[in-house]
């Protein structure tokens, strides 16, 4: 399979597409408390402190609910796709996605909120999953995995015999 791009080498993944993703990791760090507190500043001068306060509490008791429900359906998705004998990805990202989700609405901040509750809703959550699986490749030092737009990685098997030399006890 051939990859278009860089590939950059970290921790004994390759990030295909070349940039690390460090850089983007620590811009959120910056950006995002600012983009928070601004808005917590903003709505908490149009609407009062306590109503603010109240607000992102309530967002946050709602999006716990909301992530423990999900996170049961996706769950019984997971099993049942097991069960069929299939291979749970889109699962396996949508659960990564309510993790990310819940997180995001246990952070007190509207921003964060309206993420985390886009990481929530299953239609979104879905098309967020697919889009995941279309746009990132990441390639193991198996080799690289197989996603849902035909990419298939075919593994050969040589048949043969073998002994190993090492086991033998030496005689006399």
């Amino acid at each position: 399979m051939q990859a278009s791009g860089r590939v950059s080498v970290a921790g004994g993944f390759r990030y295909v597409g070349g940039m690390s993703p460090f850089p983007i990791v620590l811009l959120l760090f910056l950006l995002v408390p600012l983009v928070e507190i601004w808005f917590l500043i903003e709505v908490g001068g149009v609407i009062g402190a306590l109503p603010t306060v109240a607000l992102v509490v309530l967002t946050a008791v709602i999006g716990a609910a909301l992530a423990r429900y999900q996170g049961l359906v996706t769950l019984q998705r997971l099993q049942a796709t097991l069960a069929r004998g299939e291979a749970p990805a889109i699962e396996m990202l949508e659960g990564g996605l309510l993790l990310v989700g819940a997180l995001l609405l246990l952070t007190p901040g509207f921003f964060t909120d309206a993420l985390g509750f886009a990481c929530l809703i299953p239609l979104t959550r879905r098309a967020l999953a697919w889009w995941a699986m279309k746009r990132f490749t990441l390639i193991t030092p198996a080799g690289p995995a197989s996603g849902p737009a035909g990419n298939t990685h075919q593994s050969r098997t040589i048949e043969g015999e073998f002994h190993r030399e090492d086991d033998k006890t030496p005689s006399d």
